[in-house]
């Protein structure tokens, strides 16, 4: 008896598929266009081919002992230490495996924080068992630097065995140097601090690590891949040198060190920059005659992708930062819940948050394969360019006479300012995507709860003694954000909000694409779209805008239409009381004349869509 399929060919009957077979079909699409086209660019300028051929002879990156989970940690900030101490536990008993204890003025508090008192430290960890494999980070800044030693306290005054504990003590001074802009202190009279802690807590039995190397400083304040790395290193090589210093032999002070860094939702830059990362410091190890040993890495999902506008977007992100982060070997990951950019998270914001992780861990089972990632050809050539260009930035870094001296010279601020400017044109020109905040805005959108606390009032930080640029965290859909406020200000003064009318005009099939186009861009600044049916008479046209009760119109077409009718319908439209018309469309030929009829302004894709709704509110806010 034969079989339906007898006849079909085998694998090995299909011809070998080439990369000039490729390239063919290819050109076949891009009908004329440049290959360059397909070929994408980092804020580095690190080039991101459409194709690559697969990496032989590549070792995995090793990370995580083999099939060994990421600790799921869990942020705790509420200011009430009692508070914080029940989400604590309620967190500890549904799934997450450490707790990430945030202080009022670390780096990465954003808002709110614990109180760094021994008497707020007791409370939080009460019922908490250290000694039976949770882990502990702390997140520290110079108002909060205390934290460190109640915490250690704390477990002295329990009978816990230092040794059986899993702390990460999180003293970074540097870091808080790049978020404040200033210190009190020259690094050479911060060195006996920090390694002073480093010293002290190591001899009461704490295993580590001690010092952390903060990465994320760089990347919150819109920095690139290639500078957080090098941040993270100099800060890193900055610890390292202070504590060998201070007497700690090298074997010993390798364990004291570790990093942290933020996964955002590009996968595969998250992923490289994760295995750059240690193989950047094996090199440093390497270098200093020991035998490298895997860096310990912390990852946060990144608080600049987070946007207040359709919080529920920022679930998407986490869990592409998280899945991106665990499967380049981050040894611990805090997510960072999805109304953390409107308030103190509540119960289910924590709860999705902590689901994420188990999620991916438990029914994923992203932890079962090492370093999935090593040869596959994109994400070992991007992981060996950011390598380069991270080690020539340190290098720089180090010219200038390490990561405190970098800072007083600016050389990380101008670049991460340079970075940050290129970002702010792509998001305003809407290249680069913030779903519900620069694309598909949802102006009906219901209001997200938040806890309601009053955060802790800490006094001024020190003397400001030596000052440079700060490098504070910002997010990138802040400046959409500030527009949707001004239309939210406008609903909540004169019951609504401002209206555009979109002006279509011919036929669905002419209109239907930049009519859609138009509205998600208004929306986007909070300006409701009005939308209409197609027109050919102007007369009706201006009747149909008057009945909208908008302020503004945008006309909607293609080409052809427009070289028809628009003047005649910018100007019956301008006729009936319109302050402000746009086209939606490039400007043409026939710029001068449609200006002169009336119309404002051109809206397109790849235009500054945030210069255009900026002014928009300007000349409407004008008498």
């Amino acid at each position: 008896m034969t079989s339906a399929t007898d006849d079909l060919p085998l694998a090995a009957d299909f011809p070998k598929a080439t990369v000039e077979d490729w390239r063919k079909l290819v050109d076949g699409v891009l009908k004329g266009a440049p290959f360059e086209k397909l070929v994408g660019k980092t804020y580095d300028g690190i080039k991101i081919d459409p194709l690559y051929p697969r990496a032989k002879g590549i070792a995995p990156v090793v990370g995580r002992p083999a099939s060994a989970p990421w600790q799921i940690m869990q942020r705790i900030d509420h200011p009430d230490a009692s508070a914080a101490n029940a989400q604590a536990l309620t967190d500890l008993e549904n799934g997450a495996t450490g707790l990430a204890l945030v202080f009022a003025g670390g780096n990465a508090a954003h808002g709110f924080g614990l109180e760094a008192t021994a008497d707020a430290v007791a409370k939080i960890l009460k019922d908490v068992h250290l000694d039976a494999g949770i882990g502990l980070e702390l997140e520290i800044g110079p108002q909060s630097r205390m934290a460190a030693i109640h915490v250690a306290e704390y477990v002295k005054s329990k009978g816990i065995d230092p040794g059986a504990c899993d702390i990460r003590f999180g003293l970074d001074p540097l870091a808080a140097c790049a978020v404040w802009g200033h210190s009190p202190y020259t690094w050479d009279e911060i060195v006996p601090a920090i390694t002073g802690g480093v010293k002290g807590l190591a001899a009461l039995g704490f295993k580590g690590p001690f010092a952390s190397a903060d990465g994320r400083v760089i990347h919150d304040a819109g920095g690139s891949e290639v500078q957080e790395l090098a941040f993270a290193l100099a800060c890193g090589v900055a610890y390292f040198r202070a504590i060998e210093g201070a007497g700690v032999p090298l074997e010993q002070a390798q364990g004291m060190v570790y990093a942290r860094l933020a996964a955002d939702a590009d996968q595969f830059l998250t992923m490289a920059k994760f295995r750059a990362l240690r193989l950047l410091w094996a090199r440093i190890e390497t270098a200093c005659g020991l035998t490298p040993k895997p860096l310990y890495i912390a990852a946060d999902t990144a608080w600049r992708m987070l946007t207040q506008r359709d919080p529920y977007v920022n679930m998407l992100r986490a869990t592409m930062a998280t899945f991106a982060a665990g499967l380049a070997g981050a040894n611990a990951v805090t997510v960072l819940p999805h109304t953390l950019a409107l308030g103190l998270p509540d119960p289910f914001a924590r709860r999705v948050a902590r689901n994420t992780q188990l999620v991916l861990l438990e029914e994923s089972n992203l932890a079962k394969v090492s370093d999935p990632a090593a040869g596959a050809g994109g994400i070992e050539t991007l992981t060996g360019q950011l390598c380069d260009a991270a080690w020539a930035l340190f290098q720089e870094s180090e010219r200038a006479g390490g990561a405190f001296a970098a800072l007083q010279q600016g050389l990380f601020q101008s670049k991460v300012a340079a970075a940050r400017k290129a970002r702010d044109a792509n998001i305003a020109r809407r290249r680069d995507v913030l779903t519900g905040a620069s694309e598909f805005p949802n102006l009906h959108e219901n209001e997200t709860t938040v806890l309601k606390a009053t955060p802790i009032a800490l006094a001024p930080y020190g003397e400001q003694k030596y000052k440079f640029d700060a490098l504070p965290p910002i997010r990138l859909a802040e400046p959409f954000e500030a527009l949707r406020d001004k239309s939210d200000a406008a609903l909540k003064a004169h019951g609504a909000r401002p209206k555009v009318f979109l002006a279509n005009l011919g036929t669905p099939a002419d209109f239907t694409a930049r009519a859609t186009f138009a509205k998600s861009l208004f929306e986007t600044g909070g300006i409701q779209a009005v939308d209409s049916q197609g027109f050919a008479d102007p007369a009706q046209l201006a009747a149909a805008f008057k009945a909208s009760g908008a302020g503004l119109a945008c006309l909607c077409s293609s080409d052809k239409v427009y070289a028809e009718h628009a003047e005649a319908a910018a100007q019956a439209l301008q006729t009936a009381g319109a302050r402000l018309i746009y086209l939606a469309g490039r400007p043409t030929d026939a710029e001068a004349a449609l200006r002169a009829a009336g119309v404002t302004g051109f809206v397109f894709a790849g235009g500054d869509a945030l210069a255009t709704l900026q002014d928009t509110y300007r000349r409407m806010e004008q008498p």
